[in-house]
């Protein structure tokens, strides 16, 4: 009962919290420097580190990855229905008129 498992172990492994750190990682540095001018700490900010990690990709790598990962499936799937329709006489727009 519960999960797909199937006995294999899970299937993935939560990476442990200490390999993430906020050091060398200028947008967080300056997070924090910002709050610590308010006088405030974010002990949960080095759960924003993982999304800087060269592992995770550029910006562009990951929109590329969001926007266009089924764009070929999807032209390839839209290519065989207009073939198939093609083929079967349903591009054919020859309707009945009545010219009255």
């Amino acid at each position: 009962m519960g999960g797909h498992g199937h006995g294999h172990g899970p299937p993935y492994t939560v990476p442990n919290y200490k390999q993430f750190n906020i050091k060398g990682i200028p947008q967080l540095e300056e997070l924090e420097k910002a709050l610590a001018k308010k006088g405030l700490c974010d002990p949960w900010i080095r759960n924003e580190a993982w999304r800087y990690h060269p592992g995770f990709g550029t910006r562009w790598a990951r929109a590329n990855k969001t926007f266009f990962r089924g764009l070929p499936l999807g032209l390839a799937l839209a290519v065989i229905t207009v073939g198939v329709s093609k083929m079967m006489g349903g591009g054919d727009h020859a309707h009945a008129h009545d010219d009255h």
